[in-house]
């Protein structure tokens, strides 16, 4: 009978280090969506500077805080997934 529960025990555990793992696999997803929103907005900020040459400074400026704001959520991303993993 105590046998049969250490061996439920262990394989509860194995299954909880593979749902772990799965979730810091999610996490670290999040490095996509940074990586695509990143790429749409350069595009869209090429496309406003080539129409609207006078405003690039402003531009750019908007460019800047919205990449940091991506770059950000990818970097949390990463940081929870390293969490998830180490705990």
């Amino acid at each position: 009978m105590i046998l049969s529960a250490i061996t439920l025990i262990v394989s509860f555990l194995g299954a909880v280090d593979g749902l772990v793992a799965v979730g810091a696999g999610i996490a670290a997803f999040t490095g996509l969506g940074a990586g695509i929103g990143i790429g749409i907005a350069t595009g869209k900020s090429v496309e406003a500077i080539a129409r609207q040459p006078e405003a690039e400074k402003k531009i750019f400026r908007t460019l800047m805080i919205g990449l940091v704001f991506a770059e950000t959520t990818a970097i949390y991303g990463v940081f929870i997934a390293m969490l998830t993993i180490i705990m």
